[in-house]
């Protein structure tokens, strides 16, 4: 009598692999806005699907209520691993789909790691310099005492705080 001794990869087992054949998504889209290159929907499903089915991982993107999910699933166990977004309320039919194709972009993006460009989110990567607080008079008089007794610089007041023109035309002086 013979046993089966065949080890069943558990869902993570598959997804490890199968992340590790994925590699780089090619960019293949331009955002005219932002002038930058990105993976579309359908570059990401080319590069992914297939390996998810070659190792026996399930892609499914349905919307559930106002979600778009995203769900691997392992077609062995039943064991699933997803990711959601929730759609914004929107009346027009074809912004719904481009929010929804996007929204699939963004959650199969977010499920599996994969490298992508962020390329509408320029914006929030810039950054923003530190708001420098206000002086007041009587602070800016003090300060102006320890410039003048070589313990402070204009420099170094004019880099820590946001200065009135009337303080900045007395550091003239």
């Amino acid at each position: 009598m013979e046993k089966n001794t065949k080890t069943v990869a558990t869902l993570y087992q598959k997804l490890h692999t199968a992340k590790s054949q994925i590699g780089k998504v090619a960019k293949n889209a331009t955002n005219p806005h932002f002038k930058k290159s990105y993976a579309d929907i359908n570059a990401l499903l080319t590069a992914v699907e297939p390996i998810l089915l070659e190792n026996g991982l399930i892609l499914l993107q349905p919307i559930v209520g106002n979600d778009v999910v995203t769900r691997i699933i392992d077609i062995d166990s039943g064991e699933m691993v997803e990711s959601f977004m929730t759609l914004p309320i929107i009346t027009d039919p074809q912004k719904v789909l481009s929010a929804v194709t996007y929204f699939r972009r963004g959650t199969l993006q977010s499920l599996l790691s994969l490298q992508a460009v962020d390329d509408d989110g320029k914006a929030a990567s810039i950054a923003v310099a530190p708001v420098k607080p206000a002086l007041d008079n009587a602070r800016f008089e003090s300060a102006v005492a320890s410039i003048s007794a070589g313990k402070y610089t204009k420099e170094q007041l004019i880099e820590k705080w946001t200065l009135t023109e009337v303080q900045l035309k007395a550091l003239e002086l």
